[in-house]
């Protein structure tokens, strides 16, 4: 597919037609679903005010007000039919000739960097899962260097924990350091993490929702997961260490995480699946899959401190690893989120855990980048760093590339870290 001459795209630009990701801009009083093409997006209220998608299976004259939601909730059917329809009407020769008048006349064409993106759909649960085994491996050696790094039922089933869809954040949002209860030498203090981290992870998007009761074939996948997006989920090492046994992460996670703008369509990604790595042992059948659900993605983990900017540097690449050598799957994340009859909602988020690699410069946090605090990453401005400092911002990157050579992109998800905020002294 070429796209149309008027859209001026690039051959190579990873928003072309193999990617189309969904976001959500705000404009006055409004605020409508947009698709992302090169550096521009459509707003798709406005197309579908031209008739473009009247004969489309499940659109509603209302469907692209608002956010993603009642989008996302229309199912597999209505996903594949709008994503279609705008692949033919932006490709030259397609059966629609869409021209730039339609959209343009309708104030539908707006440049990416003049929109104000916000959050593109409601979060309804969240889960976090622990799903690579060289991060989970990395954090059992930091955590529990005399004892086998992962626990016996690691290799059984895809570890998780249910977090806060509240605190969840678009990108760009700031990062308040978080205050909590770390140890101490005799007790326990209060105060400002230490050791401010971030999560290079992936996460799903769920549009067809589920019965309580019913679990979710590992199959059935593409049914539910309507996209993907980059996510970042913050944590403080220090509270997080203090208070996770024997329940697990609480308020050294919850205090924010972060996702993209964009959620990318399942079906982009979905010619490049893979054969995951083999598990040993054999997973129960539930967990079972005859289907390639592997996820090609390279990832980038970027980082730049206030001394950099000020010295006029650009962010440094200090992680880079890939999604596809995932232990667990995102097709197993789920079967195993709902095999005990738990439901799923449009909105739901899953997210896969840390993404690590097997070298030091693939791991996807800084607590295993520094080692625990024990190894300090050097910086191009001089400067050193253990855990993140306030005024240091990461950004999260990735690509996708199909068997044609066809580059995806994946949106950023970008977060800069903030002071902590002050507590009002104790009334006498």
């Amino acid at each position: 597919m070429k796209p149309i001459p008027w859209l001026d795209l690039r051959p190579d630009d990873p928003f072309g037609l193999a990617a189309l990701p969904y976001g959500v801009a705000r404009a006055e009083h409004t605020t409508h679903v947009v698709v992302r093409i090169g550096d521009n997006a459509i707003d798709l209220a406005v197309l579908a005010a031209t008739g473009a998608f009247d004969d489309v299976t499940g659109v509603t004259p209302d469907m692209f007000d608002g956010n993603l939601d009642r989008f996302m909730a229309a199912g597999r059917a209505t996903w594949k039919a709008v994503r279609s329809r705008l692949q033919d009407l932006l490709s030259e020769g397609g059966q629609a000739d869409l021209t730039d008048d339609d959209v343009v006349r309708g104030r539908g064409l707006h440049p990416v960097d003049g929109l104000t993106l916000v959050q593109p759909f409601t979060v309804a649960d969240y889960v976090d899962f622990y799903c690579s085994i060289n991060h989970a491996t990395n954090m059992g050696r930091i955590l529990r260097p005399d004892d086998e790094p992962l626990l016996p039922n690691w290799r059984h089933l895809p570890i998780g924990y249910h977090g806060r869809s509240g605190t969840i954040a678009v990108t760009g949002t700031d990062v308040v350091r978080p205050n909590g209860l770390r140890a101490g030498p005799d007790a326990p203090t209060f105060g400002p993490t230490r050791r401010m981290d971030f999560e290079l992870e992936v996460g799903m998007v769920v549009g067809g929702a589920s019965s309580i009761g019913s679990p979710v074939d590992i199959d059935a996948f593409d049914d539910h997961v309507f996209g993907l997006c980059l996510v970042n989920d913050w944590s403080a090492r220090d509270i997080q260490g203090y208070e996770y046994r024997p329940l697990g992460p609480f308020l050294g996670k919850s205090f924010l995480t972060s996702i993209a703008a964009w959620v990318l369509p399942l079906d982009a990604v979905a010619p490049a699946f893979r054969q995951p790595p083999t598990q040993d042992p054999t997973p129960a059948d539930y967990l079972r899959a005859d289907r390639d659900w592997a996820v090609p993605i390279r990832l980038e983990v970027l980082l730049q401190t206030t001394a950099m900017r000020d010295l006029g540097q650009n962010a440094v690449v200090i992680a880079a690893t890939d999604f596809v050598d995932m232990y667990w799957t995102l097709a197993q994340m789920l079967a195993h989120a709902t095999i005990n009859g738990a439901s799923l909602r449009t909105g739901d988020l899953f997210a896969s855990g840390t993404v690590s690699g097997t070298e030091p410069s693939t791991y996807g946090s800084m607590m295993e980048l520094s080692w625990g605090g024990q190894e300090p990453i050097d910086l191009p401005s001089g400067e050193h760093r253990t855990f993140l400092e306030d005024g240091d911002t990461i950004t999260l990157r990735g690509v996708t590339t199909l068997a044609d050579g066809t580059a995806v992109g994946w949106a950023d998800v970008t977060g800069t870290i903030r002071p902590h905020v002050d507590l009002p002294a104790a009334t006498p």
